[in-house]
């Protein structure tokens, strides 16, 4: 018998007795459980869809599935990094991005958004500035002929988001009709997209924020500084500059964000400029094919 070894890094499985006899002992617990299903769902998209990309944000939810994707397959992506690039991020995302590229060995493709003077002009501001990902990955996709494409969306995170299937068909516009979604029951995946579509996967649909973050402080996952809290604030949610703010934390380390999410009522994009718009801007975007 053998197990995948818990570092992404390793190349090849270990042995079960050549494991710690505490980690032979050691029950499934509640990450165990999220980071099986999560690499379940990779290793599915990967086998039966043609033409794979994962949609790296720089955030903490896309770190993690870098990180559990490198697990699913050995310490090596086997499809693209994509970052649809506004232009318009925190400094030290672009820095954490070409250090890790690079650290992480991945297939990086980096595509600019077109100029807001192409998005709908109907839009709120803010929900209208974040449109141009949109454009941006409609122009990535022409490009690349991806069928699918994997993003790092949670349930928890977004009223929206709720609605969503693990497996999600889009149309030939990449748009998504939250009225018409498969039936996802025992873990049966619809992997099919209609001709000249493609498919979104969520691997960690299923996680919470809080989640998130105690995965990363187990697996001493990477983060952005940003994240920390510093003069009294920081960001729960990273987007760009320009749309995003931080809250008031004094949480100044994972274990402390852990606490400080079992007492805040803070939503966790209290901070995003789009969520505090019109009330259906975000579904909006989201129907046309918004992240």
């Amino acid at each position: 018998m053998t197990l995948a070894a818990r570092d992404p890094l390793a190349a090849k499985p270990v042995s079960f007795a050549d494991l710690d006899p505490r980690e032979q002992l050691r029950p499934m617990d509640h990450l165990d459980a999220l980071e099986a299903q999560s690499i379940y769902i990779f290793r599915e998209g990967f086998a039966r869809l043609k033409k794979l990309a994962l949609l790296w944000s720089l955030g903490k939810d896309s770190n993690v599935m870098i990180w559990l994707a490198r697990k699913a397959f050995f310490g090596k992506v086997p499809f693209p990094a994509l970052h649809v690039d506004t232009g318009k991020k925190f400094p030290e995302m672009y820095a954490f991005r070409e250090h890790y590229a690079k650290e992480w060995d991945l297939d990086l493709r980096v595509d600019p958004c077109p100029p807001i003077d192409s998005v709908d002009p109907t839009l709120p501001p803010a929900a209208r500035s974040a449109a141009r990902k949109t454009e941006g990955l409609k122009l990535a996709l022409a490009k690349y002929g991806f069928d699918g494409l994997i993003a790092g969306i949670r349930r928890d995170e977004e009223a929206t988001r709720a609605k969503e299937r693990v497996f999600s068909p889009r149309g030939t516009e990449g748009g998504w009709d939250v009225r018409d979604q498969p039936p996802e029951f025992w873990d049966q995946f619809n992997a099919s997209p209609p001709p000249g579509a493609h498919l979104r996967i969520h691997p960690i649909l299923h996680w919470t924020e809080a989640d998130i973050w105690a995965y990363t402080k187990r697996e001493n996952i990477p983060i952005i500084p940003l994240y920390l809290a510093k003069d009294g604030k920081r960001y729960r949610s990273l987007g760009d500059q320009d749309i995003t703010f931080p809250v008031a934390s004094h949480a100044s380390s994972i274990d402390e964000i852990l606490h400080e999410l079992q007492t805040t009522k803070v939503p966790e994009r209290a901070g995003r400029a789009l969520d505090h718009e019109t009330e259906d801007a975000f579904e909006r975007l989201r129907v046309a094919g918004y992240l």
